[in-house]
């Protein structure tokens, strides 16, 4: 095989689809349903335009900017991690740090043409959504921390709308940290391995893969369950709880895959059913507050 190839290959084809691999760009589509819910309840179905466009270039550039900074921290020890061994070769480090401050910058700029408070509170989103990348290297919950990353964007959403946070976002970002907390953990035991021989934190490593799966089970309830109390605290209706079947089928579904300890079932199932419940999610809202 030559090897010398490689490099040249993986730069093959234009820099932004090789850009959006880096950041998997893809799995916006988790978190964005749940943030454009939230706004939903907040502006009673009907938010405006502008405020509309600002929350999707928030949420787009929030997230490209966390995952480029978890791609730099992270940077060797991809490298080292055969499942991740090639993703360095997408873009350059320099490219990398270039689009994090762009990014960053433009979330930031964003956010203070939203509201006062939203200008206030960008900074301190930033912050949880980096914090993430490092907690790996110092506690077993790094699952819990990127849920509550995930979970700033509903919070985010209804600040766009109301200029202040009450109890619907707060309600629905902890079903999101359960949620995100529970499929973290599934997608930990690919790098189960990996993780403890590198010294990584995570509740795999610490638990095991069996009890790690037990858990994320326990947290996907908590989350189902902090689903119907957002649509208690939101006022949502028939056509919101009707829709909890299909995310209880999808989160079933998730566990089945998880248990064979397939990996690329796991992969699949990851992103499939995880898709599958944030666009219910939206779906359900939607079709409530416009009923």
């Amino acid at each position: 095989m030559n090897t010398s190839a490689a490099p040249a290959a993986a730069h093959d084809g234009n820099a932004l689809p090789r850009v959006l691999r880096l950041i998997r760009f893809s799995h916006t589509i988790f978190a964005l349903p749940f943030a454009l819910g939230a706004l939903l309840v907040a502006a009673d179905g009907r938010p405006a335009a502008r405020t509309l466009l600002l929350v999707l270039a928030c949420m787009v550039l929030a997230r490209s900017a966390a995952m480029l900074f978890n791609r730099l921290a992270d940077w060797s020890l991809d490298q080292r991690n055969p499942r991740t061994a090639r993703r360095h070769l997408l873009a350059s480090r320099t490219t990398a740090i270039a689009l994090l401050f762009l990014c960053s910058a433009g979330f930031l700029g964003a956010a203070a043409v939203i509201n006062r408070t939203a200008a206030l509170l960008a900074p301190v989103a930033l912050a949880i959504v980096f914090f993430y990348s490092v907690t790996k290297r110092f506690t077993d919950l790094t699952h819990f921390f990127l849920g509550l990353a995930l979970a700033v964007a509903p919070a985010g959403a209804w600040v766009a709308q109301t200029g202040r946070l009450q109890s619907p976002p707060l309600v629905l970002g902890f079903a999101v940290v359960c949620w995100v907390a529970g499929f973290d953990l599934i997608y930990a035991t690919q790098d189960f391995e990996f993780d403890r021989r590198e010294g990584l934190r995570s509740l795999v490593v610490r638990l095991g893969i069996p009890q790690s799966l037990q858990l994320a089970q326990w947290l996907h309830v908590a989350m189902f369950a902090t689903l119907f109390a957002f649509g208690l605290v939101a006022e949502l209706g028939a056509f919101y709880y009707g829709a909890m079947p299909l995310i209880a089928a999808a989160l079933l579904y998730e566990h089945r895959a998880a248990s064979r300890r397939d990996l690329a079932g796991i992969n699949r199932a990851f992103f499939q059913s995880n898709a599958f419940v944030s666009a219910v999610f939206l779906a359900a809202v939607l079709a409530d507050v416009w009923r």
